[in-house]
């Protein structure tokens, strides 16, 4: 047993090992491609890195303990340029992203925070699509595409969810940079900056309600209906009030 408990833990230590490997190597890897891309990167978190190190640096000199406050000033540094690296690489993906199908589901697939997100509950054959927040501002309808027919989308969308949520505020959001739309780099900003209406038993709720009507839609049969299906059921219909 001891043999294996041993083993156990060398084995657990090993892929701790092997995963902060493919980590680092994926910042590593993220990092030369964002710095062929970028050729401020390299100057600003130098920059950064050595202006938090001098500002704590000089704080420390007040009270004759700068060398002391030097270790901490090189962290502080280290971490501010890891900042700046993070914000340029996410201001890249963000600019790729952008007016890309899909685009939007992506970003909110990555909104922390309890949320349940469930993509594209209505689209199009141009890819247009409405994606479903729920949280606890209430439900956060998000809709990517040709405005025209995203208005449209969207209507449709908030009409049949209101019929189950009741008084739950409902929200719209459009993702573009036309008047009244929201740029895709500011749409987590957006959804977070939104009020909280409702508990975490209330989104379980809303979730089970909604997921409860898509089944029953999805247990309908597709397609036309057959010639004379439809004046059967109602002749059904009429012989069992009977």
């Amino acid at each position: 047993m001891a043999k294996q408990d041993k083993a156990a833990k060398k084995a657990a230590a090993k892929e701790r090992r092997e995963a902060t490997r493919g980590r680092v190597k994926q910042i590593f890897e993220a990092f030369k491609m964002q710095r062929r891309e970028d050729k401020l990167l390299l100057p600003l978190m130098l920059a950064a890195f050595l202006g938090v190190t001098v500002v704590v640096f000089l704080l420390g000199m007040i009270w004759g303990l700068h060398w002391v406050f030097l270790p901490v000033g090189l962290a502080f540094g280290l971490l501010a340029a890891v900042i700046v690296f993070g914000r340029r690489v996410q201001a890249t993906v963000y600019r790729k992203a952008d007016g890309q199908p899909g685009a939007a589901g992506w970003a909110l697939d990555n909104l922390r925070g309890r949320w349940v997100l469930t993509q594209a509950v209505a689209g199009t054959a141009q890819l247009d699509a409405v994606h479903r927040l729920i949280g606890r501002p209430g439900i956060v309808l998000v809709g990517e595409g040709a405005p025209h027919r995203v208005r449209s989308l969207m209507a449709q969308e908030k009409k049949r969810v209101a019929r189950l949520v009741g008084d739950t505020p409902i929200y719209e959001i459009i993702v573009g940079r036309e008047e009244g739309q929201v740029p895709l780099a500011k749409l987590q900003q957006r959804i977070m900056k939104l009020p909280r209406n409702i508990g975490p038993a209330q989104i379980d709720s809303i979730e089970n309600r909604l997921t409860a009507l898509a089944n029953r839609g999805n247990a309908l049969p597709k397609g036309p209906m057959p010639p004379g299906a439809r004046m059967r059921s109602v002749q059904r219909a009429v012989r069992r009030a009977k």
